[in-house]
């Protein structure tokens, strides 16, 4: 089953980030505590550690073999950047977001996030595509993001509505990200070896503080009742409505890339790393742009639902364009 569930993209992070959401429902006091060392408290700290680790992976001599395809990776950022959020922004236009606004929110919230980068890169090498363009352009969405997100979220999430002020983002950015991701760059020259020795340990470390900021968000979330409005019926409208965002995307770009005469290698880079949305970004990035906590796990709720389903998409996509390789 463990294999079958692996082949789909199911992996084990996946299931247990399914797995810490039944049990923040189960048993939400424990989470949503805010004393010393709270599990709150220790997944904050863990934050500054992901990105840490994330600049010390860096290699910029990498970045610079990629850097050569300008067309390339300017397709890729303004989809992550401006055609996800335009076409959510489009649709909320159109309809009354009033009756679940915040769950609205968190769909925007979603299309405004940078790429994955690891899944992505590994997604690209699967279906032969050009890797060193994959890991350009995924490292540079995940700093872009950093200051694109935030400005995107100051439309709607402001201080006193839920979100924290500008100089509380901007100085919880420095301290959270780039000066862990700055000082990770710098210790490269030294340290970046074992970083990749030890990626899958890192990695595992990336993994359970993500699981423990969906635990302890939607603890907080389910403590306060904001999810007694999404019916199980609501949850399945929200899952096709990601299916029918990554297929557009999707879709969209595919169209562009030809027109534009990419090659096979390149086209992949840009369905693969433009049509996708980074958890890790958005479990950090919920955790400095609001201020009341109980909105958090709705907030997250899209982009939970986004990552697996194009984590299962994405990989059936990638074996079979590998395929019609052999």
């Amino acid at each position: 089953m463990m294999n079958f569930l692996k082949r789909i993209g199911l992996d084990p992070f996946i299931l247990s980030l399914f797995g810490a959401i039944v049990l923040a429902w189960l048993a939400p006091s424990w989470g949503a505590e805010h004393e010393n060392w709270s599990p709150a408290e220790v997944a904050g700290w863990g934050v500054g550690v992901i990105f840490f680790f994330y600049g010390l992976r860096l290699n910029r001599e990498k970045l610079k073999v990629g850097l050569q395809n300008v067309r390339l990776h300017v397709l890729v950022q303004l989809t992550s950047f401006v055609l996800f959020p335009l076409l959510v922004l489009g649709i909320m236009a159109l309809i009354d977001t009033q009756p679940h606004y915040y769950l609205w929110l968190g769909i925007f919230f979603m299309a405004t996030l940078p790429s994955t980068v690891s899944s992505s890169v590994v997604m690209v090498s699967m279906a032969r595509g050009n890797v060193p363009a994959a890991i350009f352009d995924a490292s540079i969405s995940s700093l872009i993001g950093v200051f694109v997100t935030p400005l995107w979220m100051s439309l709607f999430l402001t201080a006193g509505q839920g979100g924290n002020s500008l100089e509380e983002v901007i100085i919880s950015l420095i301290f959270q990200v780039i000066v862990p991701v700055g000082a990770g760059m710098l210790l490269h020259r030294w340290w970046g070896e074992f970083a990749e020795t030890h990626r899958r340990a890192l990695n595992f470390f990336d993994q359970t503080v993500i699981i423990a900021i969906v635990y302890t968000s939607f603890c907080e979330s389910f403590s306060m009742h904001m999810f007694d409005s999404v019916s199980w019926g609501l949850l399945a409208v929200l899952t096709i409505g990601m299916a029918a965002l990554f297929f557009l995307v999707f879709g969209i770009v595919w169209w562009i890339s030809h027109r534009m005469h990419f090659n096979r290698e390149d086209r992949i880079v840009a369905l693969f790393c433009g049509s996708k949305k980074s958890l890790v970004h958005g479990t950090v990035m919920s955790k400095v742009l609001v201020s009341d906590h109980t909105l958090t796990g709705i907030l997250l709720l899209p982009i939970m639902i986004y990552h697996a389903m194009q984590l299962v998409v994405v990989s059936i996509i990638a074996r079979r364009m590998a395929s019609e390789q052999e």
